[in-house]
């Protein structure tokens, strides 16, 4: 039997046809991790700490790079802990009013705010950890201002988890880390939803959406690595919670996280749950851990 060349055109083609749609991927991807902000008068049709009786002040802070987040300060005058919460890739502030408030009630002084690009903050591309840790160390600054000799915790969910992680690692006044399902690394990540959506190894296609998120949004997926910066957190206590049924951000994710991290170190694997589902799936029990937790930590 003979068996034909296949044309040098059709070779072509098809090569042209696989650039194509590698890159048509990437690009898509890129969309997703940093989607188009459109702001509607929905965003501010949101509850407050008002509509919960807690006492609060609205409060701006002021980015390096000039930009004015937007935040809820819930005093404790008694007391000299603070937290602050983080939310996750396009939340807000609003989303946190439960933890928040639980926390409160809880004798801390609380700082929530808005990411930029988010909520009622400047106007900014949205990210995936690009220059969220800016604004987590902005907050932060903002504490120590306010409160002097404040004792400073952090609780972030999702993608405002691995801003917690990567910012505490930065800076040693964060006294007591809470992380809720958060993710190991920008890459394993995308290259995780990638396998399961194409049925691919993803290697190539997570490789050139790096290069094309870094081309297109200042910043490469490569470099935003909590399970890196993690262990430099200690000796300070982390707190790892993850729901056991995450499908966005798997449970493997927490696990690695709290291998890698140093002691001490606790680990909350909330049975069944979805991506940041452990508050909801026992709002009492949540707070009252986590708030034992900052307690001892941030209120020897």
């Amino acid at each position: 039997m003979n068996h034909q060349p296949v044309p040098l055109p059709l070779l072509v083609s098809a090569a042209i046809g696989t650039v194509g749609g590698a890159l048509g991927i990437a690009w898509y991807a890129s969309n997703q991790i940093n989607p188009t902000p459109r702001r509607t008068y929905l965003q501010d049709y949101t509850f407050t700490p008002w509509e919960l009786g807690v006492p609060y002040e609205r409060i701006t802070l002021h980015t390096p790079d000039g930009l004015k987040l937007c935040g809820w300060w819930l005093p404790q005058p008694a007391a000299q802990s603070v937290v602050i919460g983080c939310h996750g890739h396009i939340g807000g502030k609003h989303d946190l009013l439960g933890i928040g408030t639980g926390l409160w009630r809880a004798g801390h002084n609380v700082l929530l705010f808005d990411f930029r690009g988010r909520g009622e903050s400047d106007p900014w591309p949205n990210t995936l950890v690009s220059r969220e840790v800016d604004d987590l160390l902005t907050a932060i600054a903002f504490v120590q201002q306010r409160l002097p000799g404040g004792r400073i915790g952090v609780i972030g969910f999702s993608m405002g988890a691995a801003v917690t992680i990567l910012a505490a690692a930065q800076q040693p006044d964060v006294l007591a880390v809470v992380a809720d399902s958060s993710f190991t690394s920008a890459r394993d990540l995308i290259g995780e939803h990638m396998r399961q959506i194409l049925r691919v190894p993803p290697g190539t296609l997570v490789a050139l959406t790096d290069v094309l998120n870094e081309r297109r949004h200042g910043y490469r997926l490569s470099q935003v690595r909590p399970i890196d910066a993690i262990r430099q957190i200690a000796p300070r206590p982390v707190l790892i919670i993850h729901g056991g049924g995450d499908t966005l951000i798997r449970p493997a994710h927490a696990h690695r996280l709290f291998a890698a991290a140093c002691q001490p170190k606790e680990l909350w694997i909330c049975p069944d749950c979805e991506h940041c589902g452990a508050y909801f799936a026992d709002r009492h029990r949540y707070v009252a851990r986590v708030a034992a937790f900052f307690g001892r930590h941030l209120c020897p």
